[in-house]
């Protein structure tokens, strides 16, 4: 189906990817989902076996699960993802960071807030996440 130079090449990616999605649970500017789709994508494509792992994991399966199915974000998840984005400029300003960057924030983090919030929840009763 696949070379194997190919297969190498989505192996990388989807390493990478759960490397900066894991990253990017703690920093609100570096996004978790995408980074898993691609990581979900890649992995389909080289690694039966990691690509398993992805969508079962406790963590991050649900959150792919969601997506795929529903192309929705569960209750849960968007929770705590608009909490982080709130203090996330409010800790940045406390603890001394320049104006310009926190107005940086409040932009980027705003055009995340609006993403998450028109996302659907996925239907109930199959709200993968939200547990």
């Amino acid at each position: 189906m696949f070379d194997s130079g190919k297969r190498v090449f989505w192996f990388i990616v989807g390493v990478l990817s759960v490397l900066l999605a894991a990253i990017g649970v703690p920093l609100p500017l570096l996004p978790t989902t995408p980074f898993l789709l691609l990581a979900a994508f890649a992995f389909a494509r080289s690694s039966e076996r990691m690509h398993r792992w992805l969508l079962k994991h406790k963590t991050f399966g649900p959150l792919i699960e969601n997506w795929h199915k529903y192309g929705s974000i569960d209750a849960r998840s968007k929770r705590i993802a608009l909490l982080v984005i709130v203090l996330t400029p409010v800790l940045s300003w406390l603890f001394g960071a320049p104006v310009w960057t926190v107005w940086v924030q409040v932009g980027i983090l705003s055009c995340s807030a609006i993403f998450i919030l028109t996302r659907p929840n996925p239907p109930e009763g199959d709200n993968v996440g939200d547990s």
